[in-house]
């Protein structure tokens, strides 16, 4: 018997990183194994799910790949946080956030089988989260019962959680001709993913299963019948579903939605989880909202990052707004004049994603910021890279320069900030005190105060010392104190941005929403409602008087600040909206996408009215 190496000679369980106690094993499947453990490099100790992975599996190139994947899809609310990953005794580990609730194959064991008011809702609650791993060219190819968990208690919005992305693949185009091992679950797979080739649709079909067992409790092996090549599900119904669920003529039956998920052919199912949105008749996220005769028009929209990986990441534009700077997927950063809309220059030193660009007060410098756990300061009139500055040890996020443009400071997925000195690019100090990644950092106008936005829901207001005040008190480690820390967001934190007069903070959710806060007293002045995906950036135009935000949706919103109230809906995107920008010269708003492109929107004089 080969022990684990989980255990020493005693049989005692060792601490994995010398923090993450395992507690008991709770699932195996495959080449990896699922424990409960709980993390004892917090205070109190918090619950956590711990997966080792096989080296058999994997290699060190693929499993960091596995995990860049999970930190991605961790974006959504409906996913699970990864927390950390490392490899120690020669195997691989993922640490992932703790869901509390109750995986579906329990929930139809303890409360019977489904009836079609919760089908539908099990359908409106995942299909959105199908779409967005689909939007990140990854398949999840493990879709059941025991991969849904029900949240306890039910939330608000998506109350279903989709787990245990250990089998998920991303598609490349070499994927696309090559077959690979068949991996799943045979009584939930698609047929082509028995083959080894697992399309996106995979996932559609393993979704159908789910449903047609919650809907009979009948194993899903015995409701196909294999003389026929058919699926028989509506014969072990206890409860016929009605042959009218829907009153709107543009939604199917519940019926025929499912047996369209099930369709053995891969041409004759729903394509996307978009498509099943439209014929359930719901709202979906690529319905783009119009405003009449709008003052807003896409007057340009550039193309220049291409490649199956170039979604627009982030965009800043220079003091003086003659420069756009975009940062991308494609491990590029790009500068266009604004006058000619063409590129200037292509920045290519970073070895992953580029996810934030800024230029400094000047718009001599421009920093960088990547998923390679650097940041690059370039010199932005001899197109030169100035400096590496090294010392993050996860994925930056996001850079912003004090006012003066001394300071540059970062936020990463390793839960802390750093400050560093602009001229010598040596680091002044790392603040630490968020318990999940930070996402967002930005600096007041009179740079007295530093704004951080994380994953732990949290918003934090620093104070931070003028830098002479720093390099003396550097071998002292000079304090960064905490001001205040601000709660009120459902979901994780995306962004942060101050208002030009330093009174309004402005942050934006996984929650679907925007948060105004007064920065003086840290009190909550108004939530803005009617974005119907994650707000991932935000900015305030020049006068102080426009908030603009981005959204998975699709869109840009402009907000009145003095009345709360929507102004405008910019739509044209084909993708989620990753990035905003304003000018603080012209009437001029750039928008960067998932789908690799930038729009140029300018406000123009109502002709058509």
């Amino acid at each position: 018997m080969v022990r684990c190496p989980l255990y020493n000679s005693g049989g005692e369980i060792l601490l994995l990183q010398e923090r993450y106690r395992l507690l008991k094993q709770i699932g195996k499947g495959g080449f990896c194994k699922t424990f409960l453990a709980v993390d004892e490099g917090e205070f109190p100790p918090i619950p956590c799910v711990v997966q080792e992975l096989s080296p058999e599996s994997e290699t060190f190139k693929t499993f960091e790949q596995k995990a860049q994947q999970l930190e991605e899809l961790g974006n959504h609310p409906q996913i699970p946080t990864l927390l950390a990953y490392f490899q120690q005794n020669g195997h691989f580990y993922l640490v992932q956030e703790f869901i509390v609730g109750t995986n579906l194959a329990q929930v139809v064991e303890e409360e019977g089988a489904f009836n079609e008011t919760q089908i539908w809702q099990l359908l409106e609650d995942v299909l959105p989260v199908l779409e967005f791993i689909s939007d990140r060219h990854i398949i999840h190819r493990d879709i059941k019962p025991h991969n849904i968990i029900r949240r306890s208690p039910i939330t608000k919005k998506g109350d279903l959680v989709i787990v245990d992305f250990t089998t998920a693949k991303i598609v490349t185009e070499i994927d696309r001709l090559t077959f690979a091992t068949n991996i799943g679950s045979p009584e939930y797979a698609a047929p082509e993913q028995t083959k080894g080739k697992a399309v996106f649709a995979s996932d559609l079909y393993s979704l159908g299963v789910t449903c047609i067992y919650l809907l009979t409790q009948i194993p899903p092996f015995d409701l196909f019948d294999i003389a026929n090549d058919c699926w028989v599900w509506q014969q072990y119904l206890t409860t016929k579903v009605s042959d009218v669920w829907r009153q709107d003529s543009k939604s199917l039956r519940l019926a025929q939605i499912l047996d369209k998920l099930l369709q053995n052919a891969v041409n004759r199912r729903f394509q996307s989880a978009d498509e099943v949105m439209q014929a359930m008749g719901m709202e979906c996220k690529t319905q783009n909202l119009k405003i009449p005769n709008s003052p807003w028009r896409c007057l340009h929209t550039l193309t220049g990052h291409s490649g199956t990986l170039s979604s627009v990441n982030t965009l800043a534009i220079s003091p003086d707004s003659h420069t756009l700077a975009s940062g991308s997927d494609d491990k590029i950063v790009k500068l266009w004049d604004l006058n000619t809309k063409k590129v200037l220059a292509s920045f290519s030193g970073h070895s992953q994603a580029v996810k934030s660009v800024t230029f400094s007060p000047d718009g001599q410098i421009l920093a960088t910021a990547s998923d390679d756990k650097t940041i690059k300061l370039w010199q932005v009139e001899t197109l030169e890279e100035i400096c590496t500055l090294l010392g993050h040890s996860h994925a930056v996020k996001s850079v912003a320069f004090s006012p003066d443009g001394q300071i540059l400071a970062s936020g990463s997925w390793d839960k802390t900030i750093k400050l560093w000195d602009v001229n010598t690019g040596r680091e002044i100090a790392t603040i630490a005190g968020h318990q999940l990644q930070v996402n967002s950092v930005a600096f007041s106008p009179d740079g007295k105060l530093l704004a951080s936005a994380s994953y732990d829901r949290t918003i934090r207001l620093w104070q931070i010392p003028a830098l002479e005040s720093s390099q003396k008190e550097l071998q002292n480690r000079p304090s960064y104190s905490l001001l205040s820390t601000l709660s009120g967001h459902a979901w994780a934190v995306l962004t942060v941005a101050f208002s030009p007069d330093g009174q309004i903070l402005a942050t934006g959710s996984d929650d679907n929403t925007i948060k105004l806060w007064e920065v003086n007293t840290g009190q909550l002045i108004c939530t803005l409602v009617g974005h119907s995906w994650s707000v991932v950036a935000v900015a305030f135009s020049a006068d102080g008087e426009t908030l603009l935000s981005a959204s998975c949706d699709k869109t840009v919103k402009l907000w009145r600040i003095s009345t709360a109230e929507e102004i405008v809906t910019l739509s044209g995107h084909v993708d989620s909206v990753s990035a905003v920008a304003v000018s603080k010269v012209t009437q001029l708003i750039a928008s960067g996408s998932r789908d690799k492109t930038i729009k140029l929107w300018q406000l123009v004089e109502q002709r058509d009215r």
